[in-house]
């Protein structure tokens, strides 16, 4: 597991020690470095991907995540030629381990997108033994693939790599492949799963309907395999209802699916980072996926996640307190942007949560709009 990322000179942040848990959410206005935090983790995997990691260097661009050229990546204020990256590591067999990474870049070739490396070569162990370089690992980003009358199959990804693409675009094939294999964890049932001769199923597809119901009631899952296109159809229905295509369902149920699956299908131990799991969810729906992931993190699945919501927050809250959750296993990030000596610079503020869900401190913006809304309204409107 992540225990924690220390970012110099990366985008917005000249020198900056971030703490992981078990679940880490990270909020904050527009702009202020939160996406940031992931791409560091994510530069870190696709150039050891790309076999840059360890010995060459830093690939900027790549499948995971494309930040453009040196100058893009580097901090605006930087005084020294390097980027680095630092990462605690809790490993339950072993010692805690930490890998360090400094990167070199040439002013005169700022337009490059390989940054060189200049540090020591870290630990094989790292690469070896932790989920951020290995294949239990899940990165859905905000802009998932919706609602389409047909998805994409890749053996390579699915049955090889177990992903589900960045995008979710391979959910449908991994379910239509892992259906019927059993989830790892019983902590992670739904309640009110599909019985069967007296027993709750454990079948992946299953589960995955029960939790979809969380976010739309009765949801059931139909897949359609057509293996001469290299296409798997997804369609969707109620109870006893006809077929519905994906694209005449709501877009919510489209952009929560890779996440159950991500979720249902991972075993203890693997990293999930996920970027805005409210997207195009009701209330409702946001609160019992913030439950949901708090839920995973309890059973040893490392979730980090961008959000601005405010009812997922919420959910990981009724998790803690009811018991779901350890409070020391979450924690909070808030980015926000303040001007000292005529910059602009990133704090970042990390509130507490205890035992019964309450947070000690709530700075500006922290998920109080609402807050400051009703003060606005109880009060009696002027003539």
């Amino acid at each position: 597991m992540i225990s924690s990322l220390r970012l110099k000179n990366f985008k917005p942040f000249k020198d900056r020690l971030l703490q992981f848990r078990g679940l880490t959410l990270l909020s904050g206005l527009n702009s202020t470095g939160k996406s940031s935090v992931l791409q560091a983790l994510l530069l870190l995997r696709q150039s050891y991907k790309q076999d840059l990691l360890p010995n060459i260097g830093l690939a900027l661009n790549g499948d995971l995540v494309s930040i453009g050229m040196a100058q893009d990546a580097l901090f605006e204020g930087a005084q020294e030629e390097s980027i680095g990256f630092e990462i605690g590591f809790e490993i339950v067999w072993e010692n805690n381990i930490k890998g360090q990474w400094r990167f070199k870049y040439v002013r005169e070739k700022l337009e490059d997108d390989v940054l060189n490396l200049a540090s020591p070569p870290v630990e094989t162990e790292i690469y070896e033994s932790t989920s951020l370089f290995k294949h239990n690992f899940h990165y859905l980003q905000a802009e998932r693939i919706g609602p389409r009358p047909f998805n994409e199959v890749s053996d390579l990804q699915v049955r090889r790599l177990g992903n589900l693409g960045t995008g979710g675009e391979y959910t449908a094939h991994f379910l239509s492949i892992y259906r019927r294999e059993s989830i790892v964890d019983e902590k992670l049932s739904h309640p009110q799963v599909k019985v069967t001769d007296g027993e709750k199923s454990m079948d992946l597809i299953d589960q995955v309907e029960a939790w979809m119901g969380e976010i739309s009631p009765g949801t059931r899952l139909r897949l359609n395999a057509k293996p001469e296109m290299g296409l798997i159809g997804l369609q969707y229905f109620y109870g006893e209802s006809n077929s519905y295509r994906a694209t005449n369902v709501g877009f919510g149920i489209t952009y929560t699916l890779p996440i159950i699956v991500a979720v249902l299908g991972s075993k203890p131990g693997t990293l999930i980072l996920i970027e805005n799991p409210e997207a195009h969810l009701h209330p409702q729906g946001q609160a019992k996926m913030g439950e949901f992931l708090a839920l995973a993190a309890s059973c040893g699945i490392q979730i980090v996640m961008e959000t601005h919501s405010d009812h997922v927050l919420n959910g990981i809250r009724l998790a803690v307190h009811g018991g779901k959750l350890d409070h020391q296993d979450v924690q909070l990030h808030y980015f926000q942007r303040q001007v000292k000596n005529r910059q602009a610079v990133i704090e970042v503020i990390s509130p507490r949560i205890d035992r019964n869900a309450r947070i000690d401190q709530w700075p500006e913006g922290f998920f109080n709009e609402w807050e400051k809304s009703l003060k606005v309204l109880i009060k009696p409107r002027s003539v």
